[in-house]
């Protein structure tokens, strides 16, 4: 989802203007932006912290040549969800619902006029009824699973030698 497409699934999710979220949104990346800049952070509950990040220059090591190298101090930008936010993403039934029509956004020609749609003015308009045809029950599917295939042990065959029965040595007297 681009800048546009949330501006327009904010708009009727809010039922406001596209244009009025398009500026809010502009604002709102602009102030975070410009605070974060300054080393504050910004936190929204429920959502994203923005946070700037100084890291200090250590050594470290050239992976090719494991010559020891000195790595300098640098800034960084950190996003980091918060724990509500990461809990509706890895479980769905926790995100909030969306008024119909929000996502997946709603036609262009409509946005394009800059205006929003009522969740019922939304809905296309219902295709013409065919007869109905008759229903068949749907299939039971049946999960057939395999057994690993197994390999059959060689049966080594052991040949054994009979033993030699020699003669008695003949005795000297």
């Amino acid at each position: 989802m681009n800048k546009r497409e949330l501006a327009r699934a904010v708009a009727v999710q809010a039922d406001v203007e596209v244009k009025t979220v398009a500026a809010v949104l502009e604002g709102f990346t602009n102030v975070v932006t410009a605070v974060v800049a300054k080393g504050e952070p910004v936190s929204i509950p429920g959502f994203a912290k923005f946070v700037k990040v100084n890291r200090a220059a250590r050594m470290g090591r050239n992976p090719a040549t494991g010559e020891a190298i000195r790595i300098k101090a640098s800034k960084k930008a950190r996003i980091t969800p918060v724990k509500a936010f990461k809990d509706a993403v890895l479980t769905p039934a926790l995100a909030p619902k969306l008024v119909k029509g929000a996502y997946p956004t709603v036609d262009a020609a409509v946005v394009a006029a800059g205006k929003t749609v009522a969740p019922a003015a939304a809905k296309k308009a219902p295709a013409a009824k065919k007869a109905p045809a008759a229903k068949k029950a749907p299939a039971a599917k049946k999960v057939v699973r395999k057994a690993p295939a197994r390999k059959a042990p060689v049966a080594k065959k052991v040949v054994r030698k009979a033993p030699v029965k020699r003669a008695p040595a003949a005795r000297k007297a």
